[in-house]
């Protein structure tokens, strides 16, 4: 199964919002068993979507504002809403919006739309090492791996690494 719950990223506003969609393909896992004969996205796999384009978000945003790369990892859903079923077949656009970016902690208010229509709304709250990503942690290079996912799903990454702050940085 892919963990990568977001199919691409529409439009970035640094320390502002995000936006991107996920398509709910027939084949995903999932639909096996939740539920047979009237498959539906499971909702904690919408929550993870939200989580995961806020995520991008917020490493951008402290990127840009500090020049660190941080791992947000989720660690609160409040005022979680589930409002319509998300059937297979069905593109989930997600929106996140930034409600405050903190030393060590990030809250969101996310949505998801079936056809303009909500199905999940959400706050999420992240909490990260605030000095970055030290090289080698978990046995890997995790910054190489959220910059290669960006360049593969975002296709303005290249513009924001050419006029990112570090970027900026070091042409001066």
């Amino acid at each position: 199964m892919r963990w990568v719950f977001i199919d691409r990223i529409d439009t970035v506003t640094i320390g502002e919002r995000i936006t991107g969609v996920k398509a709910a393909a027939l084949a995903e896992d999932y639909f096996v068993d939740h539920f047979p004969n009237f498959p539906v996205v499971p909702g904690v796999i919408v929550i993870e979507a939200l989580a995961q384009i806020s995520g991008k978000l917020i490493e951008l945003s402290v990127y840009e504002d500090r020049g660190v790369w941080p791992f947000p990892v989720l660690s609160m859903v409040h005022k979680a809403k589930f409002r319509r079923f998300v059937r297979p077949g069905s593109v989930i656009e997600m929106e996140a919006e930034v409600i405050a970016i903190r030393d060590e902690s990030a809250m969101m208010k996310v949505r998801a739309r079936v056809d303009g229509k909500v199905t999940t709304q959400a706050e999420l709250t992240f909490v990260f090492d605030p000095s970055g990503i030290p090289p080698d942690a978990a046995g890997g290079d995790i910054e190489d791996v959220e910059r290669n996912t960006l360049r593969q799903i975002w296709p303005g990454y290249g513009e924001f690494v050419a006029t990112s702050r570090k970027s900026r940085e070091q042409s001066s």
